[in-house]
């Protein structure tokens, strides 16, 4: 089932693609609907959805912005609701990797194909979403054997960087040292991770280094500033920025929220914790 959220400012159109549309027919679920960029962001930083469908003009924040903002920080599909008369311009103004551009009033058949798209694009194993991450708590995380049982006949390259992430992440890591190693260039090491992840190197390596920090932090043994150490943060406070950005949580709140033994610290470790 694809996770669906819906944007759009004018409530009609709104609520009619929510309510009138057959969702399960084309094997989907929306999560969530919103009528600006603002809220649909919050939307989608909670429910992690596999499609967003969004209008371009909104208030608070337009729905390029949006789109720019969360696909940062998390991979899906996006298809843009435009007319006639912005067509072109959501075409130039959008840098991002749109899927499709659909006109208002939306045909529902043309809906359909392009959902069939997305989910025959899933079937092959160009999108990995479901089988790269997992969940602890409301924390979705990546898990590197998905990319590398998807790729391991496609993009050597590729898989050999993930390989690289996977047993090396506590260390200093770069993609220029990488594709140093590997004889390419960083820009193409670099594209080949975005085409085959969605995703970029940098995301990919924090990712996984948060999802090592999360299961340290649930032992309730170590120390947050021990736990930085332990999974290749240089700073402590790049540590706990990082752990935020993906978790929307700080390391210690993860620790109260998850009912977890926190280590008893010293007056002298007090300034390294939150």
């Amino acid at each position: 089932m694809l996770r669906v959220v819906i944007v759009e400012d004018e409530e009609i159109i709104r609520k009619g693609l929510v309510y009138t549309i057959d969702w399960m027919a084309m094997q989907c679920t929306v999560v969530g609907d919103a009528e600006d960029g603002e809220k649909g962001l919050q939307l989608i930083q909670q429910h992690r959805p596999d499609l967003v469908i969004t209008d371009i003009r909104m208030p608070v924040m337009n729905g390029i912005e949006m789109v720019e903002q969360a696909s940062r920080i998390y991979p899906f599909q996006s298809i843009i609701l435009t007319s006639y008369t912005e067509f072109e311009y959501a075409k130039q103004a959008i840098s991002l990797k749109v899927f499709e551009y659909l006109l208002k009033p939306v045909d529902e058949m043309k809906l359909a194909e392009i959902i069939e798209k997305i989910n025959r694009n899933n079937r092959q194993g160009k999108v990995y979403d479901d089988i790269i991450t997992n969940t602890i708590g409301h924390t979705h995380l990546i898990e590197l054997d998905g990319y590398l049982l998807a790729e391991q006949k496609q993009n050597n390259y590729v898989s050999e960087a993930i390989r690289r992430i996977k047993s090396d992440y506590q260390q200093k890591l770069s993609i220029e040292a990488i594709a140093d190693e590997l004889g390419v260039s960083p820009s193409y090491l670099s594209r080949k991770l975005k085409e085959v992840t969605s995703q970029t190197f940098l995301d990919i390596l924090n990712k996984y280094r948060v999802q090592k920090a999360v299961e340290l932090l649930a032992t309730g043994t170590y120390r947050i500033y021990e736990i930085s150490n332990m999974t290749g943060f240089s700073e402590y406070k790049h540590f706990c920025s990082v752990f935020k950005k993906y978790t929307s949580t700080s390391p210690t709140d993860f620790m109260k929220f998850s009912n977890r033994v926190v280590v008893k610290k010293s007056r002298k470790e007090e300034n390294y914790l939150e």
